[in-house]
């Protein structure tokens, strides 16, 4: 256990150094505040751009906190899952192409510690960043929009959370065989987007899909609860996640084993 506690502050740490821990909850906080501000002051900003015809009446009604809520969720989806990924994409690759991961494993250390340190490293650091930009935006969505059931909220960010977890295993699964970062994202952003595209495609079939989680969340936030086979999801989610884990440790020991 102190020898996985070694890799996984070492993990963090590097993270540190290069600024990761700052600029991306950073991000996401910007990120998330931006959907309350703008949808509040939408109105005053159509009419000071202006454009409109002389006279015309144009009433915009303000959303619900809950709404908002849920479209932060969304903005996460695309801009917050692109920033994760790409500060992610090099967490194995990049230690292969230098030859420092073989200073690591020259020491009595495990393929699974080295893999599972590393994991448990980015979830973290995406689970954080994601609960600090969404707090933050909340507190602005609680003062500009009104109340909203904080346990309901809470509770949506956490099955999110889990997707999130999920599209970082598959980061960590790409770049502990590939050596090339673009490829890592490339592969990592298209398998997660064509999942989720084939889930709304295909939702009679794929209601056990990982990417409904995303749906299950707004569900939460909204109405207090999961849509349609939410256990199902969640309970498939956290097996596939457990199942990449161990593809990936099977696929990383074998190639270094060889190399």
């Amino acid at each position: 256990m102190t020898q996985w506690l070694i890799l996984f502050f070492k993990e963090q740490k590097e993270m540190l150094k290069n600024y990761k821990w700052i600029w991306v909850p950073l991000v996401f906080m910007v990120l998330g505040v931006m959907q309350p501000v703008s949808s509040y002051y939408l109105p005053e900003i159509l009419e000071k751009v202006g454009g409109l015809p002389e006279g015309a009446v144009f009433e915009i009604p303000v959303p619900t906190a809950q709404e908002v809520l849920v479209s932060i969720l969304g903005q996460y989806s695309q801009l917050g899952i692109l920033i994760l990924v790409l500060a992610t994409m090099g967490i194995v690759s990049s230690e292969r192409s230098s030859g420092s991961f073989v200073m690591i494993l020259v020491k009595p250390v495990s393929f699974t510690s080295y893999i599972t340190a590393k994991w448990a490293s980015i979830s973290l650091f995406a689970i954080t960043s994601l609960l600090l930009g969404y707090l933050f935006a909340a507190y602005y969505t609680y003062i500009l929009m009104g109340k909203f059931a904080f346990i309901d909220m809470l509770l949506g960010v956490g099955v999110y959370a889990i997707w999130l977890t999920f599209i970082m295993t598959v980061v960590l699964l790409f770049s502990s065989f590939l050596k090339s970062i673009g490829a890592i994202a490339f592969l990592s952003l298209g398998s997660t987007m064509l999942l989720s595209i084939l889930t709304g495609l295909f939702q009679k079939w794929l209601y056990w899909s990982p990417a409904r989680l995303s749906t299950h969340s707004h569900s939460i936030i909204i109405t207090g609860s999961g849509a349609d086979y939410f256990w199902l999801s969640l309970l498939v989610t956290v097996a596939i996640i457990a199942a990449l884990l161990l593809l990936t440790i099977n696929i990383f020991k074998r190639k270094e084993l060889v190399s």
